[in-house]
């Protein structure tokens, strides 16, 4: 499977909201972010699934995936929130294959320095905290069609949104 870690567009100012969860896009990020999916969606790229953080900003770039073309399906995943535990999609991993619904190509949109994190920890094991993803950039892992990903998988894109653009 090709999986699509997608950090959120640019974000209104922390300052600016009593609650960081509330932060949409600004129009900015808004623009960038569309811009982005739209070469992905031209480089023939679709998801069969996007799963989302919750928080405002990560489904507002989530919808903008969808909107543009690249996927369909978009499902909230509160393990994308910032501070959530890979081990949850492992295991919504885990299911999906023994349900046979797995999909071939999936995005995850979430946070820094989670995805970057997940990223790493997809690919050695732990996570070093050295994959430094850009707001609406992209990493690109291929994980094994099955047993546990973790460690396993081999990254093939880490795309600054300007490498896109």
């Amino acid at each position: 499977m090709e999986l699509y870690l997608i950090r959120h567009g640019i974000a209104a100012e922390g300052e600016d909201y009593a609650n960081d969860e509330e932060r949409p896009l600004t129009g900015k990020g808004r623009q960038k972010t569309t811009k982005v999916a739209k070469q992905l969606r031209d480089r023939r790229l679709h998801f069969d699934r996007i799963l989302t953080s919750p928080l405002v900003r990560a489904r507002e770039t989530a919808i903008i995936l969808q909107e543009v073309g690249l996927g369909s399906e978009v499902e909230e995943f509160p393990a994308l929130a910032p501070d959530g535990d890979i081990y949850g999609w492992v295991h919504w991993l885990e299911v999906r294959r023994q349900n046979a619904t797995g999909e071939g190509c999936v995005a995850l949109v979430g946070h820094q320095p989670n995805l970057g994190n997940w990223a790493e920890t997809l690919v050695w094991g732990e996570a070093k905290e050295k994959l430094v993803l850009k707001k609406a950039g992209v990493i690109g892992v291929k994980v094994p069609a099955s047993g546990n990903p973790v460690g396993q998988s081999d990254l093939f894109l880490l795309a600054a949104p300007k490498w896109l653009l």
